[in-house]
C-alpha cells in the first residue's frame, strides 16, 4: 500500500486484508517490524486521538514518530499559493512539507477544511495540494471532507460486535453543537456504512443536509456493496429498528462559511441530543457510536454515553490498531 489518504480507495479485497492485519496486530503487535522507520506527523489542526495513537502504534511496531506543529513550536505556515509573505507566517508549506517528509519514511497530515468553498472542501483541494508536496507516503489523519483512520477503526469496531453488513440499518445523526463543525467526519461514515453494505440513513435538520457529492458518492458505494443511502429529518423514522445511531455535529451547508447564519440556523436546535427517548424504539442492541471529542450533555446525555449502549471508547481504542495496520502495511508492504 502507497498511501493512505481515503477509504474508498481500497478495494473491498484489499479493505478486508487491512481489516485481518488490524486484528493481527491487536494480538500479536510484532515489536521489530518497523525498526528503524521513522513517522513524521503534520498537525496543522488539533489532535488527541490521532497524535497519540499515531505514536504509540509506531512505538509498538518498533519504530519512531515526530510530531511538526505550529502548536508545537515550529514556525507559523503559510499554506496560501503566490502569497506575499509580510504577516506572522515565516515559511511555506512548500518548503516545510518537503523538509518533514525526507526526514521519515512515511508522512501524516491533519488539516482541518478552510470552509470558504464548499465545492473546494468537497473536492479535498487544499488537503490534495499538501500532500502532493511530499516525498514520502502520505496518511490522511483527517481533511476537509474525508477521515479514513476513523473510518477504518469505526468498520472495525461494529465487525467485533458483530453488527449486521448486508441488512443492518446505520444512522448518523446531526447533534447540537455550539460551533460549526468539518464535514469529514460525517462524510467519511456515511460513505464507510455504505460501503458496509447497510442501509444508512442520514438524519438532520434542514439546513444541515450534506453535499449531493457526498451523498452520490455513498450512493455510489451502497449499490456495489448492495446497502442504500438516504436523508430525512424524520426522527422516528429513522430510528426505528437502528442497529446504531452515530452522533455527530456538522456546519450548516445551507450557510457554510457563515458563522453568524450558521449559529442563527441552529438556535431552537437543542434537542438535537442524543438521550435515552431515542432507543425506545431502536433494536434492542443498538450501541451508541461517536468518534470523540464529544460534549456532554450537548451532543449526547450522560446517560447514553455512561451507558451499557456507548461504544465510543471501544472506537477510540481500535485507532491504535486500525493504524498499527496502516503503518505496517505502508511500511512494511504486508498488504
Amino acid at each position: 500500500m502507497k498511501s493512505f489518504r481515503d477509504l474508498a480507495d481500497l478495494e473491498p479485497q484489499r479493505l478486508e486484508e487491512l481489516l485481518d492485519l488490524a486484528r493481527r496486530l491487536e494480538k500479536h503487535p510484532e515489536p521489530k517490524a518497523l525498526e528503524g522507520k521513522v513517522l513524521a506527523l503534520l498537525f496543522l489542526s488539533p489532535s488527541l486521538r490521532t497524535m497519540t495513537s499515531f505514536q504509540s502504534a509506531m512505538l509498538r511496531l518498533g519504530g519512531g514518530s515526530f510530531i511538526a506543529s505550529p502548536e508545537f513550536g515550529i514556525h507559523p505556515l503559510e499554506t496560501r499559493p503566490g502569497v506575499v509573505m509580510d504577516g506572522t507566517a515565516v515559511e511555506h508549506v512548500r518548503e516545510a512539507i518537503p523538509v518533514i517528509a525526507s526526514y521519515g519514511d512515511a508522512l501524516g497530515i491533519r488539516a482541518f477544511a478552510p470552509r470558504k468553498s464548499i465545492e473546494d472542501d468537497v473536492l479535498d483541494k487544499d488537503f490534495d495540494a499538501l500532500a502532493s508536496l511530499s516525498t514520502a507516503p502520505v496518511i490522511n489523519m483527517e481533511s476537509a471532507i474525508r477521515h479514513p483512520c476513523q473510518s477504518l477503526a469505526d468498520w472495525k469496531t461494529m465487525d467485533e460486535l458483530s453488527f449486521p453488513r448486508n441488512g443492518g440499518k446505520f444512522v448518523l445523526s446531526w447533534a447540537n453543537h455550539p460551533k460549526a463543525l468539518p464535514l469529514a467526519v460525517p462524510a467519511a461514515t456515511v460513505q464507510m456504512a455504505a460501503m458496509r453494505g447497510m442501509e444508512t440513513i442520514v438524519l438532520r435538520p434542514e439546513g444541515f443536509e450534506l453535499p449531493e457529492a457526498v451523498m452520490e458518492r455513498a450512493r455510489r458505494a451502497a449499490a456495489v456493496s448492495g446497502g442504500s443511502v438516504r436523508e430525512t429529518a424524520d426522527r422516528a423514522e429513522a430510528i426505528e429498528d437502528a442497529h446504531a445511531i452515530y452522533a455527530k455535529s456538522w456546519s450548516s451547508t445551507r450557510h457554510y462559511g457563515d458563522a453568524d447564519l450558521d449559529r442563527e440556523l441552529r438556535q431552537g436546535l437543542r434537542g438535537w441530543c442524543v438521550d435515552d427517548s431515542w432507543f425506545e424504539t431502536t433494536s434492542p442492541d443498538c450501541r451508541f457510536m461517536h468518534c470523540l471529542p464529544v460534549r456532554r450533555n450537548v451532543v449526547v446525555n450522560d446517560s447514553v454515553l455512561d451507558g451499557p449502549r456507548s461504544i465510543v471508547l471501544k472506537q477510540a481504542r481500535n485507532r491504535l490498531y486500525a493504524q498499527m495496520a496502516v503503518l505496517h502495511a505502508i511500511m512494511k508492504g504486508s498488504v
